[in-house]
């Protein structure tokens, strides 16, 4: 028997605060900065709690892991999956829940462990929960814009690149992408610009704690890309791109 439980926000909108609380911790500051996710992201809640859920711990109850995810519409083509990732799908599954329209796959969002409880497996239980979730909806495919976990720590390599490269026994380099991988996942290409988090450069300057004292590309902690600042505009870019794993849901 499984140590935890699923519980899925619709059932239990008393555990929502504790949901949200969870998914908000370990990011670098400077991604807390994504016009489109804070604009929408509250709405998943709202308009999709049947979709958000959490693993609990069976024996005390407290939260160990939540699961964020969304019905969209997307024609099963890898080609057709958008360039701007976590940022179209949540633009995307809110327009279709608003028109009324009919959603053909679901888009993963976020997968956050509670850090007590990572190297346990629950990423990739959280990725079947998900994939269960969206069975029982009727669709047929999950997607995922995955970020990879240790890209940053390469900012300087195309993302290309990157998710190609293999380990001598023959799994993905990087550990969320393997972790897809070996669930059942395939990769169906790059989300280019998945996420765009635009500032000041005295803003970025506090998100980073780094000076940024002249007009350049800057290699920033938890970025997997570089930073272009333009000191003469006073704005600092940073567009992030993720890795598109395809699952399919039954």
């Amino acid at each position: 028997m499984n140590d935890y439980q699923v519980i899925i926000a619709a059932e239990r909108p008393d555990l929502i605060e504790a949901m949200r609380g969870l998914g908000a911790s370990p990011w670098p500051e400077f991604l807390g900065h994504d016009e489109v996710v804070n604009s929408l992201w509250d709405r998943l809640y709202e308009r999709f709690p049947d979709y958000q859920f959490a693993l609990a711990d069976r024996e005390r109850g407290d939260l160990i892991a939540i699961g964020n995810c969304l019905p969209i519409r997307w024609d099963g083509d890898p080609s057709t999956l958008p360039p701007r990732g976590i940022d179209a799908v949540l633009e995307d599954g809110v327009a279709t829940a608003v028109a009324g329209a009919v959603p053909s796959a679901a888009s993963a969002l976020m997968i956050m462990v509670e850090p007590g409880h990572l190297g346990r497996g629950l990423s990739a239980a959280c990725i079947e929960v998900m994939r269960r979730i969206v069975a029982d909806h009727g669709l047929p495919s999950l997607v995922a814009p995955v970020r990879p976990t240790k890209k940053h720590r390469y900012p300087l390599i195309p993302i290309e690149r990157y998710a190609s490269w293999r380990r001598d026994d023959g799994s993905l380099f990087d550990p969320w992408l393997r972790t897809h991988e070996r669930v059942g996942g395939g990769g169906a290409g790059v989300a280019p610009q998945a996420m765009t988090v635009r500032g000041s450069v005295a803003e970025w300057e506090a998100w980073t704690g780094l000076p940024m004292p002249e007009t350049g590309s800057y290699v920033v902690p938890g970025a997997l890309v570089p930073v272009e600042i333009d000191r003469e505009r006073d704005v600092g870019l940073y567009v992030e791109p993720n890795c598109w794993m395809v699952h399919r849901a039954r």
